[in-house]
């Protein structure tokens, strides 16, 4: 895996701060639902950044909020510009971040291993 660098961190840290902010406060779209920004991965030549979310809602509510987030990420990339103060922004790319729902289906298949494996050693006994 490739070494992080200080400066790509901290682009990220701000892009994601800057970002969660003007997603709430300005982005007006009606496909994209109560999206919360989880994290940015900035290219180390901070011209790519990828930006995860997560959203409340089903399948199709993920899939118009990517599309919407997706569309408006030139005028997300212009108002960072503005803010950061950066010579160059990243391209934006928003992503769906599903982390928590793998996790909960990790911890759901566990919880039935576990249980499965209770009913066997009472037969056994």
């Amino acid at each position: 895996m490739p070494k992080e660098f200080p400066r790509t961190l901290r682009v990220g840290e701000q892009i994601h701060r800057e970002l969660a902010q003007l997603v709430h406060d300005t982005v007006k779209d009606p496909r994209i639902g109560m999206v919360t920004i989880v994290d940015v991965e900035v290219s180390r030549d901070l011209a790519h950044a990828r930006v995860y979310f997560t959203v409340l809602g089903d399948h199709e509510t993920i899939r118009t909020s990517e599309a919407g987030l997706n569309r408006a990420a030139g005028f997300l990339r212009g108002e960072l510009g503005r803010r950061l103060k950066m010579r160059g922004v990243p391209k934006l790319r928003f992503v769906y971040d599903d982390t928590e729902e793998k996790g909960a289906r990790v911890d759901a298949l566990i919880d039935e291993a576990l249980s499965s494996g209770d009913s066997s050693r009472r037969r056994d006994h």
